[in-house]
């Protein structure tokens, strides 16, 4: 701040004069007290206190690791259980396209000359010839015959109180 000495002060109090230098307290310094016991005994709580506070802290940072690790776990069980679900999802590709070619070939190889051919050779059967044919006349008469069943309806003309009357009758008997 600077000061002007050559201004006039019309005032009849005096200008008061600033300190050049303020001296700086030190924050680290503590009062000396005759109650030394009673300080000693905070100091214990503080530092008591202080501890718990790590102890807790520690808690929670271990209890925070438990907690990732066990998600990182889980996602990794997944990630081995999708792995193996892609393997037998190729593998049932594979047998399908097996399944497809085995198809093709059989419907290939299921002509009519080869199946006579296999027959002959494998079986050893031959074609009839007249001699072996018989006709077999059958009756075209229907031997499906319709069921007989004989329906009866009970009708009962009791109405109102007739009717609850015999019933509560017929339930006592």
């Amino acid at each position: 701040m600077p000061r002007n000495f050559n201004k006039y002060q019309y005032e009849t109090s005096p200008r008061k004069l600033e300190p050049e230098y303020t001296p700086i307290k030190n924050p680290y310094k503590t009062k000396k007290s005759t109650a030394y016991k009673t300080t000693k005994k905070t100091n214990k709580n503080k530092v008591k206190q202080l501890k718990k506070r790590q102890r807790q802290m520690v808690k929670y940072l271990i209890i925070g690791f438990a907690i990732i690790f066990g998600i990182c776990y889980r996602n990794s069980q997944i990630d081995e259980n999708f792995a193996k679900v892609q393997d037998l999802k190729q593998e049932v590709a594979d047998v399908e396209k097996q399944n497809a070619q085995l198809e093709i070939s059989i419907e290939n190889g299921m002509n009519l000359s080869n199946l006579e051919q296999q027959a002959k050779e494998k079986l050893g059967m031959q074609k009839l010839n007249s001699k072996q044919t018989r006709y077999v006349t059958l009756p075209k008469n229907d031997y499906i015959e319709p069921a007989i069943e004989d329906v009866t309806i009970e009708n009962n003309d009791e109405g109102g109180l007739k009717g609850v009357i015999n019933k509560i009758i017929n339930m006592f008997k």
